[in-house]
């Protein structure tokens, strides 16, 4: 019985490793610089690790946000996952965090309470990661872009290019578990199943999507907003990962999608760039907005469903 309510748990793990892969390494593909076949396997191995060694805080926030019993739970990841697909099928980077919270709203209109302390500080987070991942990007460029002009000769920059991508995909992969692992399974900690076992389950579920991603999201992430040459695209990631690893220190579950989008601006704002595709920003923006309401409303009618 407890493998049922934890089916859409996995369902939703898989379709944010889907939809998220581009945010982890999404630039640096696409530019060229990285094999996008072994860049999956890395990265799911990375974000397994992330979820088992650094995913406990989130998944205790979570697991205290509501009071629903078991299987609204179950029903709000169903949600949730829902929700995650056809942001997915849109080519849009979602927010895994929006859509739980949003259908875990929605099941608690109906049939439970929610921590409203702790619902204002997640809503405070989603407004902190995009204008936190703008500043790192910006600041690590800015840093890491005179280190490598004035001390590196030509023949070793493209050497540390290289190097410096693959440690922040792996950083960045690292991150990504260790903050979402708590979206997939934070909602069943000492419900269901002890936090150790929820992050191994949670971890497998974005390690598999990782690994069958779908390569239009890298595409709307690595090159739809502003076309990046290698070194700031490697920047871009490093901007994620800062953001998703402070987050995940303090326990609180962010949106990588928000952290990319705001660490592809700080990288454009360092380099003077004003080549963003703003249209396609704002309806990136439009879907943060409209992730957590439609995962609410999916999640009520869900819940009158079963109960008729």
């Amino acid at each position: 019985m407890i493998f049922l309510y934890i089916i859409p748990s996995l369902l939703l793990g898989w379709s944010l490793g889907t939809n998220n892969a581009g945010h982890i390494f999404g630039p640096p593909v696409v530019s060229g610089l990285v094999s996008y076949k072994k860049v999956r396997i890395v990265a799911s191995i990375f974000v397994f690790i992330g979820a088992i060694i650094g995913g406990g805080a989130g998944l205790k926030t979570l697991g205290q946000l509501t009071n629903l019993e078991v299987g609204y739970l179950s029903l709000s990841m169903f949600s949730a996952f829902l929700t995650m697909m056809i942001m997915t099928l849109l080519a849009l980077p979602a927010s895994a965090t929006q859509a739980v919270v949003g259908a875990l709203i929605g099941a608690s209109i109906l049939k439970g309470q929610v921590n409203l302390g702790l619902l204002v500080g997640i809503f405070v987070s989603w407004l902190l990661t995009p204008l936190g991942a703008i500043f790192f990007s910006y600041i690590l460029y800015r840093v890491i872009a005179f280190f490598f002009r004035k001390f590196l000769t030509l023949a070793t920059q493209d050497m540390f290019i290289r190097v410096l991508t693959w440690f922040v995909i792996v950083y960045s992969s690292y991150s990504l578990g260790a903050n979402n692992v708590a979206n997939v399974t934070g909602v069943f900690t000492d419900v269901l199943l002890s936090p150790l076992i929820l992050s191994i389950i949670g971890g497998l579920s974005i390690a598999v999507g990782i690994f069958t991603t779908n390569q239009k999201v890298l595409y709307t992430v690595g090159k739809g907003i502003l076309e990046m040459d290698h070194f700031s695209s490697a920047i871009s990631i490093f901007g994620v990962s800062v953001s998703l690893w402070l987050f995940s220190l303090i326990g609180i579950p962010v949106s990588a999608s928000q952290a990319i989008i705001g660490s592809i601006i700080g990288v454009g704002l360092a380099t003077g760039t004003k080549t963003f595709d703003y249209k396609l920003i704002l309806k990136i923006v439009f879907g943060w907005i409209g992730t957590p309401l439609a995962s609410g409303l999916i999640s009520v009618l869900l819940i009158r469903i079963f109960k008729l």
